[in-house]
């Protein structure tokens, strides 16, 4: 395939040369793995609840035929950074670095990209991450240098505006021993119709600092499943945050492995559904060590006929003893129409523990409402201030200040009335 020529999505009819590139070579196995495998089904658990069985991947093409940068949306004014890595339509149109402690690696045939891909998502964990490792055009490679404190973001945006087109964003973050830094991703299309499957492979060596914060703008006809997995190490913290606005079905699977003694793992996101998307979390917190320690914390509201749906999963093994593990998911419904599912479960293996989850699904606390009206303040503006209140609790602890304020005025857009400022 080049830049320009586009192959319709028909895994027999695509070819990945099994040649001396060590990166080709693992697409080429990847590529015989997704041919054996079957799309999911909304009867498996993992994917229960969802709209799986109405995606026809013959409708789309694949390749790399680049393009420009659209509109930025949240991360417009996220200018000052340590480094900018900008992918259109799967093609690398802008690899800047700013700091000397960051290490890009976006070569195909560089074994930084092949030695790092896969290198946390051992086993795909489904198939349109098999898709990815077979398919991906445009993989990049982040390393941040050990001792080193990158004080500045690293920004990573993907624009879609090829319709009928798929691609397979591939991020990979190397966070080395002692390490600190904080790296915005931002996922943003035109209206069309395309299919995106992002993975983002995260290691955090031994007490790294990492804060990882990925915005979902999709336009209403883009299918995405994205998977994002982190491995933590002895004594390293890594915080994951979402915002989720966009997509027709936007997926994101997000596991997070506390692998070493003394690792804590943060999970945050704040997401908004209107019109008819469909926002769906599957989380996964693994404890595989002693003395670790992992919260999240997902707030979510849904309007209109959209649909937001959460399954999460804290897993402790045997031998993850003085573990505090907590998972908490709350949603609002605005309108009747609207739908929402929740379901936290726990697996514990060892009895030294301290865990608890929590879900709740119903529409906007009726006291703190009147609260407000009581006080001279319209029904309508009552209930956007309870909703902005809402999230207030996640967007504090976001890792880039300026992108929990956009998140704030985005959601006051979506609940405003006309001629009614808030």
């Amino acid at each position: 395939m080049t830049n320009t020529d586009l192959t319709p999505f028909n895994l027999a009819e695509i070819n990945v040369a099994d040649d001396s590139n060590a990166f080709h070579k693992l697409q080429y196995g990847a590529l015989q793995r997704a041919r054996a495998l079957e799309l999911p089904s909304f009867e498996e658990e993992v994917w229960r609840y969802t709209q799986i069985n109405d995606l026809d991947l013959s409708k789309y093409s694949i390749g790399a035929p680049g393009g420009e940068m659209q509109a930025r949306g949240l991360t417009a004014d996220v200018v000052d950074a340590a480094a900018v890595l900008e992918v259109v339509n799967g093609e690398v149109v802008t690899s800047q670095i700013n700091d000397p402690n960051v290490s890009i690696f976006t070569e195909l045939d560089d074994e930084n990209v092949a030695s790092g891909v896969g290198s946390v998502m051992t086993d795909a964990v489904d198939i349109f991450a098999e898709y990815n490792h077979a398919l991906s055009t445009s993989p990049l490679v982040i390393r941040i240098a050990r001792n080193s404190v990158v004080e500045k973001p690293i920004v990573i945006r993907h624009a879609t505006s090829e319709t009928d087109f798929a691609w397979f964003p591939r991020v990979v973050v190397i966070a080395e021993e002692n390490s600190e830094a904080t790296i915005l991703e931002h996922q943003v299309s035109t209206d069309v119709e395309a299919l995106i499957c992002p993975v983002t492979e995260i290691t955090a060596g031994q007490s790294a600092r990492l804060k990882y914060l990925t915005v979902q703008e999709l336009g209403p006809r883009v299918w995405q499943l994205a998977s994002q997995i982190s491995d933590i190490g002895r004594d390293a913290h890594v915080a994951v945050s979402h915002v989720a606005f966009g997509g027709g079905y936007a997926r994101a699977r997000i596991d997070t492995r506390m692998v070493g003694s003394g690792a804590t793992g943060d999970i945050g996101a704040v997401y908004f559904g209107r019109k008819d998307t469909t926002l769906d979390f599957r989380t996964f917190q693994k404890h595989d060590a002693p003395h670790t320690n992992s919260n999240l914390l997902f707030k979510g509201a849904v309007d209109d006929r959209s649909r937001a749906i959460y399954t999460g999963m804290i897993r402790i093994e045997p031998d993850a003893s003085d573990v505090v593990a907590y998972q908490t998911n709350r949603n609002l419904k605005l309108s009747d129409e609207a739908w929402a599912e929740s379901v936290p479960n726990l697996e514990i293996e060892n009895n030294d523990v301290k865990c608890s989850h929590a879900s709740a699904v119903g529409p906007v606390d009726a006291d703190q409402r009147f609260y407000l009206e009581s006080r001279g303040v319209p029904s309508e503006v009552a209930e956007a201030l309870v909703v902005r209140g809402f999230f207030a609790e996640v967007l504090e602890d976001f890792p880039i200040p300026s992108i929990g304020i956009k998140t704030l005025e985005r959601i006051s857009e979506l609940l405003s009335l006309e001629g009614v400022s808030l």
